[in-house]
């Protein structure tokens, strides 16, 4: 079965992390597969709407960092890169439904949804700076203007996890749920929006986004140099040694 799944009902398409044995950490291959098919979204007349899902104890544990140090992005080309450039610029409706650990990319991919909704087990962190890399998917941007400039570095700079009602209170997150409704919460309100006008739904985000777009894609390209070059310095070096030796990385001198 496909570590991704993905199900049409009606005008909703909802892409399902299907990989919970790994946490529902993403691959290279995920990465393409969900690039594909928000590509092929964005040009389907039928698809009114798209969901973002996880399981109910976990949403999203990142990267698979095995696969991650065997596939590292080498260009903007990149399957993570792909991805993130179709969500920063999908132009119909995009929810998420988010129960129990969400983190780095399960978390700053949300940044790009219009609608999320969180189980009350939720917790988001963007380990980056424990990793000796830098934020990603235009976070260092969009994430100070949504939780304010020192909300926003007691996240990307410590990288501990914060939980459901402070990502309410941030505005991450619309709604806490219990785990076991989040999902079927936001398919309803998918659903609610696949009958309204596409052509006033369409116009309607691409006037709120409008004035950051160009910027975000911009961002986006300097945050990927900049991971990029880092992941080969030795920061990143160490602290993805000591991850796969389950030690604690010793960062002193770098």
């Amino acid at each position: 079965m496909s570590d991704i799944l993905e199900h049409r009902d009606g005008g909703v398409m909802t892409l399902t992390f299907n990989r919970l044995d790994r946490k529902n950490s993403i691959t290279a291959a995920m990465y393409a597969q969900l690039a594909d098919a928000l590509e092929g979204a964005a040009q389907e007349g039928a698809v009114r709407a798209v969901v973002i899902q996880g399981h109910e104890t976990v949403f999203c544990a990142g990267n698979d960092i095995a696969d991650f140090l065997q596939q590292p992005p080498s260009d903007q080309n990149a399957p993570v890169f792909r991805f993130l450039r179709a969500l920063a610029t999908f132009e119909k409706p995009l929810l998420a439904a988010v129960a129990g650990p969400a983190v780095g990319i399960g978390t700053t991919l949300l940044l790009h949804c219009d609608l999320v909704y969180a189980g009350d087990n939720a917790a988001f962190s963007m380990p980056f700076v424990n990793l000796g890399l830098c934020p990603e998917a235009a976070s260092s941007l969009l994430l100070p203007a949504m939780f304010g400039h020192h909300r926003a570095a007691e996240a990307l700079l410590l990288g501990e996890p914060f939980f459901a009602e402070a990502a309410m209170e941030v505005g991450l997150v619309n709604r806490v749920l219990p785990p076991t409704e989040v999902n079927a919460y936001a398919q309803a309100q998918a659903r609610k929006l696949s009958t309204k006008p596409l052509s006033s739904l369409m116009a309607t985000k691409r006037l709120m986004k409008r004035h950051q777009q160009t910027q975000v894609l911009s961002v986006m390209a300097e945050e990927g140099e900049a991971f990029g070059r880092m992941l080969r310095e030795p920061a990143a070096k160490e602290a993805f040694g000591a991850f796969m030796e389950k030690r604690k990385p010793d960062f002193s001198g770098l």
